[in-house]
C-alpha cells in the first residue's frame, strides 16, 4: 500500500509540472491553432459613390455562389470541397464567393434554437472564412432566408408560435413580430460578433468578408405596399450597422418593383411581381445600405418566352437596375444570383454560356463608363459528387472548357480596367498569360 502511494507520488509531481507548464504556455500565447494559422493580408472592400473600392482603388466584382460551404465544412470527409471550390475560384480570377451563414434547426443547423447554436456548426464556418482567406477569395455572407430551405423564417416563426409568444402563424410575421424582431437581431450580433476559432479575428473585424446580405430574396405578400418589409428592413440595417462599420450590407433582393413603381409595368416580368411586398429602388436607398442586389432567372419567369427573347428581357432588365445606381440610388448595383435552367425545352449549354456572356456583357459595358454594373453572381458552382446539392442551374465549371474560359475571360476584362500590371497573385498569372 505504502509503495503504492509512494509511486503515484512520484508520477504525480511531473505530471502536475507539465500540465502546469501546458497551461502557462496556453494562457500566454492562446490557441495553438491561432499562432500556426497564417492568414493573407486583405483590405476591407469600401464605396465610393457608385464604386466599390480596395485600398483606393477601383474593385470589380466576378463571382458566384455555393451556398454549401458551412455545411459541407461541418464533417471532415466533405470538408475538402470548401478548399477545392475556393482554389478553383481563385484560379478562375472570381473574387467574391456569396454563400449562406446561416442553417435554422435544420441537418447541420448553426441555430438549434434560438440563441441556442452548434459550435461544431460555428467552427466550419470559421473554416470556411479561413480557407476564403488563403486564397485571396472575398465572402458576401447571407444572414437568413425568406424560403423554407435551411429554415428561412418560416423556422423563426414556429420557434415563437411554440413557445406561445407568436403574433401569427403567418410567416411574413416574421417582419412585425416584436419577438421575432428580436430573435434574428440576437442571432445576427452573435454571428458579427464571432471571434473565428482559426484566425483569432471576430467576424465584423475580418475584411475577408466582403459583407453581409440581411435576408435572401426576402418578400412580405400580405403587404403588396411593401411597408411591412420596407421597416423591417430599416431596422435590421440600422441595427447591423450599429455593430458592424467596416462591412458593406445590403438586403438581397430579387429587384422587382413595386406597385408605385412606374416600372413596374415596363420592366417587371410579369404583374405578379409587384406584389412581393418588395420594391427595388425604395429598399435600396436605405441610408444604411451600401449597394444594390437583383437576380436574374428569366426561364422561371416566363414559361413560353422564346430563347432570344429572354435575352432581351435580360439585357432590358440588367440596364434598369444599374441606371437606378446611376440616377437614383447613387450607389453600386450587383446582380447577386443568375442562372439558367437545364429543364428549358431543347436545352443546350452554348444557351447558357450566352446567356453569362449577355449579363457579363452588360457589367463590362458599365463598369467601362465607371457606372454602378459593379459584379455579377453565378448560380451556382459545385464540385464532383454533390448531386444531391443540384438543382437545374448547378455547374462544375471545369467541367465545361467553353463556359469556363467565359468566366475567366470576363474576370480578366474587368481587371484591365484597373491596369492588368498592378494586378497580383492568381488573378495576375491568369490574366498575363499569354500577353
Amino acid at each position: 500500500m505504502t509503495s503504492r502511494v509512494v509511486a503515484r507520488n512520484g508520477l504525480f509531481c511531473p505530471i502536475v509540472g507539465f500540465a502546469s507548464c501546458v497551461a502557462f504556455i496556453y494562457l500566454s500565447f492562446g490557441d495553438f491553432r491561432l499562432n500556426f494559422y497564417v492568414g493573407k493580408k486583405m483590405d476591407f472592400v469600401a464605396r465610393n459613390g457608385t464604386q466599390f473600392v480596395v485600398d483606393g482603388k477601383v474593385f470589380y466584382v466576378n463571382g458566384w455562389n455555393s451556398y454549401w460551404l458551412m455545411d459541407q465544412a461541418v464533417d471532415e470527409y466533405s470538408r475538402p470541397r470548401v478548399r477545392t471550390m475556393l482554389q478553383a475560384g481563385a484560379r478562375m480570377g472570381l473574387t467574391v464567393c456569396r454563400t449562406w451563414a446561416f442553417n435554422d434547426n435544420t441537418y447541420h443547423a448553426l441555430q438549434i434554437s434560438p440563441g441556442q447554436f452548434d459550435e461544431r456548426v460555428f467552427q466550419a464556418l470559421d473554416h470556411v472564412i479561413a480557407e476564403a482567406n488563403q486564397y485571396g477569395i472575398r465572402l458576401l455572407l447571407s444572414l437568413v432566408n425568406n424560403l423554407q430551405a435551411f429554415g428561412g423564417k418560416t423556422q423563426y416563426v414556429k420557434w415563437a408560435w411554440e413557445e406561445g409568444i407568436g403574433l401569427s402563424s403567418s410567416n411574413d410575421s416574421f417582419f412585425y413580430d416584436p419577438s421575432i424582431r428580436q430573435y434574428y437581431k440576437n442571432f445576427v450580433k452573435t454571428v458579427l460578433t464571432r471571434k473565428n476559432t482559426i484566425t483569432g479575428v471576430e467576424y465584423r473585424d475580418d475584411p475577408t468578408i466582403f459583407g453581409w446580405e440581411l435576408m435572401n430574396e426576402p418578400r412580405c405578400m400580405t403587404d403588396p405596399a411593401g411597408d411591412t418589409l420596407h421597416d423591417w428592413l430599416e431596422e435590421m440595417s440600422t441595427f447591423v450597422r450599429s455593430i458592424d462599420k467596416k462591412h458593406l450590407l445590403t438586403v438581397g433582393l430579387e429587384g422587382f418593383y413595386g406597385p408605385k413603381s412606374p416600372k413596374s409595368l415596363t420592366v417587371n416580368p410579369a404583374d405578379w411581381a409587384a406584389l412581393y411586398g418588395s420594391d427595388f429602388v425604395r429598399n435600396s436607398n436605405l441610408p444604411n445600405i451600401d449597394f444594390a442586389s437583383a437576380h436574374i432567372y428569366p426561364d422561371h419567369w416566363f414559361h413560353e418566352l422564346e430563347f432570344e427573347e429572354s435575352l432581351k428581357f435580360v439585357s432590358k432588365w440588367v440596364r434598369s437596375h444599374i441606371d437606378d445606381g446611376d440616377r437614383e440610388l447613387k450607389r453600386p448595383v450587383m446582380f447577386t444570383e443568375f442562372g439558367y435552367s437545364n429543364q428549358n425545352p431543347n436545352f443546350h449549354p452554348s444557351q447558357r454560356d450566352r446567356f453569362f456572356k449577355t449579363i457579363f456583357d452588360e457589367i463590362y459595358a458599365s463598369a467601362r463608363k465607371n457606372g454602378a454594373g459593379a459584379g455579377s453572381f453565378v448560380w451556382q458552382f459545385l464540385v464532383g459528387g454533390m448531386e444531391e446539392y443540384n438543382d437545374d442551374f448547378g455547374i462544375v465549371p471545369w467541367q465545361r472548357p467553353s463556359t469556363y474560359q467565359l468566366i475567366t475571360e470576363h474576370s480578366c476584362r474587368l481587371a484591365a480596367l484597373g491596369g492588368l500590371k498592378k494586378l497580383k497573385g492568381s488573378l495576375r498569372e491568369l490574366c498575363l498569360q499569354g500577353k
